[in-house]
């Protein structure tokens, strides 16, 4: 009798943890208390932004590295430059849902380098890599202005720039330990943008990718 008693135990507590476990893969994984999704545009289609549903779920291993060399992947401070805005998850979501709503005055950009972008990168993004801002990395002023009036909405008036109408820029690259997002910001400041018009998710793609948010190729 004892020991049927200690098996039917057994049992009752296995039931009761696969029952506790399933409960928990069943919670719902929102983004804010009162907000599950965003919808944005990415390339001439719909996208849903939200977190992964499974409670299980892990990390991207392209993220899971603790321990980068460092230089050149170096922890970056949470203040870029005077004036320039360092923002998070939530703030980013906010840009990109004023930007699908119809903001033209809104760029959310993502400075890593193609390979980079390849493995993933945030929904209403555009790639310009870093280098194509750096004269140093190849770019030239033709490109360069090029990019300031066709993307960035700058004019330019008798060799001088003029950023009255140009757009806020929202930057990101791979994190607080990736330098790409950083260098083109100061890229720009040197340029004249005004700082005001630069804002920079500081998590990049490791904070994004750490809580489970949507991810799309370019």
């Amino acid at each position: 009798m004892m020991r049927k008693a200690i098996v039917a135990g057994l049992v009752g507590a296995l039931a009761t943890g696969v029952a506790t476990f399933a409960a928990a893969e069943d919670k719902p994984v929102g983004i804010t208390g009162s907000l599950m999704s965003i919808e944005v545009m990415h390339n001439g289609q719909k996208v849903e932004i939200s977190r992964n549903a499974d409670n299980q779920n892990q990390v991207n291993p392209s993220f899971a590295l603790t321990s980068r060399p460092c230089p050149p992947f170096c922890i970056q401070p949470m203040s870029l430059a005077p004036g320039v805005e360092t923002i998070g998850e939530v703030e980013m979501l906010g840009y990109l849902d004023a930007m699908s709503k119809g903001d033209d005055s809104i760029l959310v950009i993502d400075s890593r380098t193609p390979d980079w972008a390849a493995r993933g990168m945030i929904p209403g993004a555009v790639n310009l890599p870093w280098t194509k801002l750096n004269t140093g990395k190849g770019a030239d002023p033709i490109s360069i202005s090029e990019i300031f009036t066709e993307q960035f909405g700058a004019t330019e008036f008798d060799g001088l720039w003029k950023f009255g109408n140009a757009k806020t820029l929202v930057m990101y690259c791979n994190g607080m330990w990736c330098g790409q997002s950083p260098t083109n910001i100061k890229s720009l400041l040197d340029f004249g943008y005004p700082a005001d018009k630069i804002k920079w998710y500081r998590g990049g793609m490791q904070n994004w990718e750490n809580l489970g948010l949507t991810t799309v190729k370019p």
